[in-house]
């Protein structure tokens, strides 16, 4: 396998300083930049795993602290292994946090990460791609939709209320998305009910939009999160497959 090193950095942003973290593959090279978007959890070692594992397909992946506001990761205080009994109160920590970030907070720190890519001398100049879990898989599409000449490709995996009744659900930017999209569905997640995934997919329709979505059987919402409960390997080893086929046509 390739080699890669990792780096934590702060990026400075409108509201203070965002710690991220950073890896690429050990050379001298400049590779393709992906935004990898945590999942509600937070930016923590599972998280760098992954973003190590897509560094070693020939990438340059940051990973920001969309929390940062919060503190550094972090965050909230996590054990080792999230199960049943530990979510309700790391929820209760959690869902005020992600309330506070608004779409407008949301996408302003977007453009900062883009731009600090953009300058990144481990990054090729070419357009991005996004991968999104969670919360992450809406924050990859509305950054799509904000930033269209920035984005060439977007995944989301398992993510929660992507096409509600609200006038800012992250599916109503379709009609300004310019890149591919691949979503991940999971088939028994309570946060993106068949309805949503109906409705998001009709809105990238009708944009125009080149997407495609599968629906992940006996996939828990935060399949691909192996420090969690809801991992399920066989779903999560699937997004791999997906997640590297769609970057490796688009980036």
């Amino acid at each position: 396998m390739t080699a890669v090193r990792g780096t934590a950095v702060d990026i400075p942003t409108r509201d203070g300083i965002a710690d991220a973290y950073l890896v690429h593959p050990d050379d001298t090279d400049r590779h393709p930049a992906v935004l990898l978007y945590m999942d509600g959890f937070g930016l923590r070692p599972h998280l760098r795993g992954m973003a190590d594992r897509l560094a070693t397909a020939g990438y340059t992946v940051l990973a920001p602290n969309v929390f940062y506001r919060h503190g550094r990761a972090p965050v909230v205080e996590l054990p080792d292994f999230i199960d049943f009994a530990a979510r309700p109160e790391i929820f209760q920590n959690i869902i005020p946090i992600t309330q506070e970030l608004t779409p407008e907070r949301a996408m302003s720190d977007a453009g900062t990460y883009l731009e600090w890519l953009a300058s990144c001398p481990q990054a090729t100049d070419g357009p991005v791609g996004i991968t999104g879990y969670c919360l992450g898989a809406g924050l990859a599409l509305r950054t799509a939709g904000s930033y269209p000449d920035r984005v060439a490709a977007v995944a989301g995996f398992h993510g929660g209320n992507l096409a509600t009744d609200a006038p800012d659900s992250p599916h109503t930017v379709a009609g300004q998305v310019t890149a591919e999209l691949y979503f991940g569905h999971a088939d028994q997640d309570h946060s993106l009910p068949p309805e949503q995934m109906e409705r998001l997919d009709k809105a990238l329709t009708e944009a125009g939009v080149r997407h495609r979505a599968e629906v992940y059987p006996g996939a828990q919402h935060g399949y691909t999160q192996a420090d969690t409960v809801s991992y399920n390997a066989e779903a999560a080893e699937r997004h791999w497959e997906a997640l590297l086929e769609l970057f490796g046509r688009t980036l």
